[in-house]
């Protein structure tokens, strides 16, 4: 269920040679800074692990996003997550910090959505940290919208959400 790629990026599943490319986005400090903490190298070895056994399971997950020349931009997916005892598809993107500000994130993820959309998912949320105002933006460039705020992981968080054939 890979996206389609767009003008400037293709996607395509995590493997353990990404490695290196993943220790780098995760143990960022700027790219994790509305995580409890930056990731170590096997955290993010983990991260691949969890992503590989999610195409496994559910046929989608974080994908790599490259530009269309190879260049790895970061990750952006799907995954399952518990929203207050309730299962959701949540689409999720870490961009490298040398490539936030220019749209990736709001193209990546408007492609995962569209491909979300394609296999029919009914449902699609963010779950979104209220001081990350730019992952609040392309969750509404999404089309999601804040549906509620929840306790999670320590913290509150935003939950954003829409009903994917309702979305133009």
């Amino acid at each position: 269920m890979l996206p389609t790629p767009t003008l400037r990026l293709r996607f395509r599943e995590m493997a353990e040679s990404d490695l290196d490319d993943m220790t780098a986005l995760l143990s960022d400090p700027e790219v994790m800074r509305h995580y409890p903490a930056p990731q170590s190298r096997k955290e993010a070895e983990d991260w691949i692990t969890w992503n590989v056994r999610n195409y496994a399971e559910h046929g989608f997950g974080l994908w790599i996003i490259e530009l269309t020349d190879g260049t790895f931009i970061g990750d952006c997916g799907l995954t399952v997550q518990d929203v207050e005892g309730e299962r959701l598809v949540e689409v999720g993107y870490h961009v490298c910090a040398a490539w936030q500000g220019r749209g990736l994130a709001t193209e990546a993820a408007t492609a995962v959505r569209n491909a979300a959309r394609d296999a029919g998912m009914p449902h699609l949320v963010a779950i979104i940290r209220p001081a990350n105002r730019p992952s609040q933006r392309v969750a509404q460039k999404l089309g999601l919208r804040l549906e509620r705020r929840i306790v999670n992981n320590g913290g509150e968080d935003l939950v954003f959400g829409a009903d994917l054939q309702a979305l133009p």
